[in-house]
């Protein structure tokens, strides 16, 4: 009895015709038949007219394809009909497949791994001139806003100057805006505090005042809404400790309430909702655990983060509630304690529009292969509002340039490739991987039927000072990458130990289901590339993160801390091995 392959899923059945040399495109019901045609008994098949040379381009991967393309164009071979050729050369090929000899009629052979090059400075140019179109004040390119937007153009025009072919996606999506300077200030009573208390005629309130700097001292956090309070409102400033005394959050109801980090309640978003549930007016989260001594010295800088949007509305009746929130360094939150303890007021000014929705962008540049598989290189260029990001992403994006690069010189020799090769950068990601889900929605389809790799490259960057760490994180949720991977890392250590040496990489097989411990993490943009495609597929990344980027979501991540040599690493292994996939 014949096997029922519809039991299983896109991704099994294309690593079946893989296995057997079979081309890998077109729909679930495609590739079933073809499996089902390659395992009829070769003597009951009927002979067949010969397939058009313009089908079969690219279906003969990793070994002699032109030679196969010139077989297929023969009325005959050895006297035999040209279908009942094509079923002995398949049969032969899976029998050689079952026998472990995959490089047999050369349909397969043993990869002979050729370094792609790398310029450093090259990469760092790219980064510094995305960096330089970031926010005059804040320094930041924040998603759906202009200077993203230039982010997105300049990458654009940098695909086009290389050759490829360009597309500019632009999705709207649920984001928010900062809409001017925000203020943060507290005041201690004057002389004369039953007057107007830190107002006219409280003789020295005025030289007392307390101004707390944005992006050095807090920060807006990630849907926040809006808040208009000033010292003669005398809105209360609510201590909740680490957040696990429901009395208190009861208290803060209509108040401001401020809240350590990493304490009973975890999360940004679990934090948000509590505000919500108890009514606050506001919410401060004191950095009290994150980056301290790292950035400052003496203190714990404040980082920028977002909330899962649907938990909050749904905690909120389904919209997004106007309760501000931000967080403040570990110093700051002591101060507006200590200050609150002896009576200041508090001055708080947050002009957020929130609840609308805002324009990401994807720019594409793709180079078309004689196949419809896809091998698709990614990285986010947008950046957290409040710094320039010049790590998170910057560095991932300056690579993916990088990378395109110099496959267009490698395409100037090798010509058009077997395999469609595409690198895009994502707006959205810092907000909720928005740009890279919302790319996989609108492509979902062809991207099932299509991707055989998604590159993911976010810090793929390590510090200059090593003593933070060295060491760069590879990883997949497939063997065969896995193994490959490996392999190429081999030859680059032999190759350029200069380089190598340098740094430690460590290599994971995470192949397990979503939410597992061995299963990929779901924080980047492969996230939506491996679990969002349509009809139960689950598409194959590989991913790299680095060390020792500790100014993450801070003012302080700009060029300073860049060491563009350490991009070479994941540029240059992920690199050879899409020129492999792409070129054999």
């Amino acid at each position: 009895m014949a096997e029922d392959l519809s039991v299983l899923n896109v991704a099994e059945l294309k690593e079946r015709l893989r296995a057997a040399g079979l081309p890998v495109s077109g729909k679930k019901e495609d590739l079933i038949a073809r499996l089902n045609d390659a395992a009829r008994p070769m003597m009951a098949r009927e002979p067949t007219e010969p397939t058009p040379a313009e089908d079969f381009e690219g279906t003969v991967t990793l070994g002699r394809k032109d030679a196969a393309l010139a077989m297929m164009r023969r009325e005959s071979v050895l006297g035999l009909p040209l279908g009942a050729v094509v079923a002995i050369l398949l049969a032969a090929m899976m029998t050689a497949v079952a026998l472990g000899a995959p490089g047999l009629l050369g349909f397969a052979k043993e990869p002979d791994w050729e370094l792609i090059d790398f310029d450093a400075t090259q990469a760092e140019a790219f980064a510094a001139g995305l960096v330089s179109l970031g926010h005059p004040d804040w320094k930041g390119r924040m998603s759906g806003s202009a200077y993203e937007h230039a982010a997105a153009e300049s990458i654009l025009e940098n695909f086009s100057s290389m050759g490829y072919q360009t597309q500019m996606h632009t999705y709207p999506v649920d984001m928010f805006s900062v809409n001017s300077e925000p203020s943060l200030r507290m005041c201690p009573p004057g002389a004369n505090p039953l007057v107007q208390p830190c107002g006219f005629g409280d003789l020295g309130s005025q030289g007392r005042i307390v101004e707390f700097e944005h992006r050095i001292d807090y920060v807006i956090q990630g849907y926040s809404g809006s808040v208009n309070v000033a010292f003669q409102d005398n809105i209360p400033l609510v201590d909740l400790g680490d957040g696990g005394d429901d009395a208190l959050w009861s208290d803060a109801a209509g108040a401001v309430g401020i809240v350590d980090s990493g304490g009973s309640i975890s999360g940004n978003t679990a934090l948000f909702v509590k505000a919500i549930e108890n009514d606050l007016a506001a919410l401060i989260r004191v950095n009290t655990n994150y980056n301290c001594g790292k950035v400052e010295a003496d203190d714990c800088v404040p980082i920028f983060k977002s909330v899962d949007t649907s938990a909050v509305k749904d905690a909120n009746g389904g919209s997004m509630p106007d309760i501000a929130f931000i967080a403040v360094s570990n110093l700051t939150g002591q101060s507006m304690r200590n200050l609150a303890v002896d009576g200041a007021r508090l001055e708080m000014n947050i002009d957020v529009t929130n609840g609308g929705q805002l324009d990401v962008k994807v720019p594409c540049g793709t180079l078309q292969g004689e196949s419809s598989e896809l091998v698709l290189v990614g990285a986010h260029h947008d950046t957290v509002y409040s710094g320039p990001g010049a790590i998170d992403d910057t560095s991932g994006s300056a690579s993916v340039l990088e990378m395109a690069r110099q496959v267009a010189k490698i395409a100037e020799s090798q010509g058009t490739p077997e395999r469609t090769l595409r690198f895009c950068t994502w707006g959205g990601e810092e907000e909720g991987l928005f740009g890279s889900k919302a790319y996989v929605q609108a492509n979902g389809a062809a991207l099932a039927d299509n991707l055989r790799l998604y590159i993911n490259l976010d810090m793929n960057h390590v510090d200059i000072d090593f003593s933070r760490g060295n060491s760069l994180s590879m990883f997949t949720n497939n063997q065969e990458d896995y193994d490959h991977i490996q392999s190429i890392w081999e030859v680059y250590s032999a190759e350029r130990s200069e380089v190598a040496d340098r740094y430690e990489v460590r290599f994971s097989l995470l192949d397990g289901p979503k939410g597992a411990e061995d299963g990929m993490p779901y924080n980047s943009d492969h996230g939506p590339f491996v679990y969002d495609l349509p009809g139960g597929a689950e598409g194959q990344a590989i991913v790299c993160y680095g060390s020792g980027s500790w100014e993450y979501h801070t003012y302080a991540d700009d060029m300073s801390r860049f060491n563009a040599e350490s991009l070479g690493v994941s540029v240059t292994v992920y690199g050879t091995y899409l020129r492999w996939l792409a070129w054999g």
